[in-house]
Formats: structure tokens, C-alpha cells, sequence
């Protein structure tokens, strides 16, 4: 995923990118006749219709580059041929990648140790000066 809310998928024939901008989340909310936020409820929590599936695949395609002609023909064949649960994983990835985008960079890096060179004396194991412990089991 990346900050312009693309996310890109293994999904049905291949790998695909897909993005719900502004515009896309426009259309899908006019489809679905609810607010992004509440598709993306409906999905997480099992409360999801067909068509939420559905459209934020295809919506998520053309945002992520297919024509509106091309993205429909992949749903028809992918997504309404298909049961309903087979798609509902990409569609909750699709949709929170919409609304909550997510960060460039992984979220491990961020959390790396600083340097040597930073002149930081600090141990993150070492003893903070404060009374040890009198329960046997250290808690």
C-alpha cells in the first residue's frame, strides 16, 4: 500500500493494482448509497451486500488505471461468477487502502535502534535505579 491509496494484489488472473481517489470514492458511495467509511464497516463486520464487493473492486480498478469497460468485465468474471466470500478479503483490502491509505515506509524501520553514533549512552536493558522486584515470578 502507499500513501495515495493504491494498493497493489494477487487477484483473480494476475496481479493488479487498485486505488479509490476521491473521484472513485465519489462513485462507489453514489453506488452503494452509503458513506465510504460505513462500506468499509459493512465489509469488516459481515454486514457487507454483494454490491459493496463488487463495486469497490471495480472502482478500486479503475482508480488503479483500468478502463471503467475493462474493470467491469474483470468483476463479471472474477467477482460475480464467483461465491461472494472469495472476494471479500481484497475488497476490505481495497477499501481500507481508500479510506486509512498507509504509510510509505515499514513500520519496522521506523522502529530501528539509533546508531552508535548518536552518543546516546541509554541501554535499553539496563537497570532503571529502581527497587527490584520481591515476587518470585518477577512481575
Amino acid at each position: 500500500m502507499s500513501r495515495d491509496a493504491s494498493i497493489t494484489l494477487d487477484w483473480a488472473d494476475g496481479t493488479y493494482t487498485f486505488r479509490l481517489a476521491w473521484g472513485q470514492l465519489v462513485s462507489l458511495q453514489e453506488e452503494c448509497d452509503a458513506g465510504p467509511h460505513v462500506i468499509l464497516q459493512r465489509l469488516v463486520r459481515g454486514e457487507w451486500k454483494v454490491q459493496d464487493i463488487a463495486n469497490v473492486i471495480r472502482w478500486g480498478l479503475v482508480g488503479g488505471g483500468k478502463t471503467p469497460a475493462e474493470a467491469t468485465q474483470l468483476v463479471r468474471r472474477y467477482v460475480e461468477t464467483r461465491p461472494p466470500l472469495e472476494n471479500l478479503l481484497i475488497a476490505q483490502g481495497v477499501m481500507s487502502a481508500g479510506v486509512v491509505g498507509a504509510p510509505d515506509e515499514d513500520a519496522s524501520k521506523k522502529a530501528e535502534a539509533p546508531d552508535e553514533e548518536s552518543g546516546s549512552t541509554t541501554s535499553p536493558t539496563g537497570s532503571s535505579g529502581s527497587e527490584p522486584s520481591t515476587r518470585p515470578d518477577g512481575i
